[in-house]
C-alpha cells in the first residue's frame, strides 16, 4: 500500500512525506497513557483528512510520521489542521496539561519536512513505457492531417 498511486478525478499522485514535530519547549510528555492517547487522537485527524499513515513513531520529546498527503491538500495547511486540532483533543481529554502549557498551546510553533519520492529507476522506467505508448498510439492513427495554411493550388 506504501507504493500504490492513489487516484483523483484526473490524476494519479503519489506524495509521501516525513514529517517531525514537537511538544512546546521539548517537553518529555509523549509517554504512557499520554503516548497512546496521543496516538489515536492523529490517527483520527489523519482519517478525516483522507491522509495514509505509511510509518509513525512517537518518542518522548518529539512525533515522527511518514505520511500520504492528497495533493488537493498542502502540507502547511495540513499541519496546521493536525497541530490545532490535536492541541484542543490533548487538552479536552488530559485537563490537567493546561497548568504545563498554558491553555491551548501543546505544540511548539515549526515543524520538518523532508518528500519522500520515487527513485530514479523507476521515474526512468516510466517515462521509457510512456514514450512507448505514444508510438502506439500514434501507429493506430491511419487519419493523413494536411496544412490549413498551405492552400490549394
Amino acid at each position: 500500500m506504501a507504493n500504490k498511486a492513489h487516484n483523483l478525478a484526473h490524476t494519479k499522485w503519489v506524495c509521501k512525506y516525513h514529517i517531525v514535530f514537537t511538544p512546546k519547549y521539548r517537553r518529555k510528555v509523549i509517554y504512557n497513557q499520554y503516548k497512546t492517547s496521543i496516538r489515536e487522537i492523529l490517527i483520527t485527524l489523519c482519517k478525516f483528512k483522507g491522509v495514509e499513515i505509511i510509518e509513525g513513531h512517537l518518542m518522548p520529546d518529539h512525533v515522527h510520521m511518514l505520511v500520504s498527503i492528497p495533493p488537493k491538500i498542502s502540507v502547511s495547511s495540513f499541519m496546521g489542521y493536525l497541530k490545532g486540532k490535536s492541541a484542543l483533543m490533548i487538552f479536552d481529554k488530559h485537563a490537567n496539561l493546561k497548568y504545563k502549557f498554558g491553555n491551548r498551546h501543546f505544540w511548539a510553533e515549526g515543524y520538518y519536512v523532508s518528500t519522500v519520492g520515487l527513485n530514479e529507476a523507476t521515474i526512468k522506467k516510466y517515462i521509457q513505457e510512456q514514450e512507448k505508448h505514444d508510438i502506439a498510439l500514434d501507429k493506430l492513427s491511419v487519419r493523413e492531417y494536411e496544412d490549413p495554411f498551405k492552400g490549394s493550388q
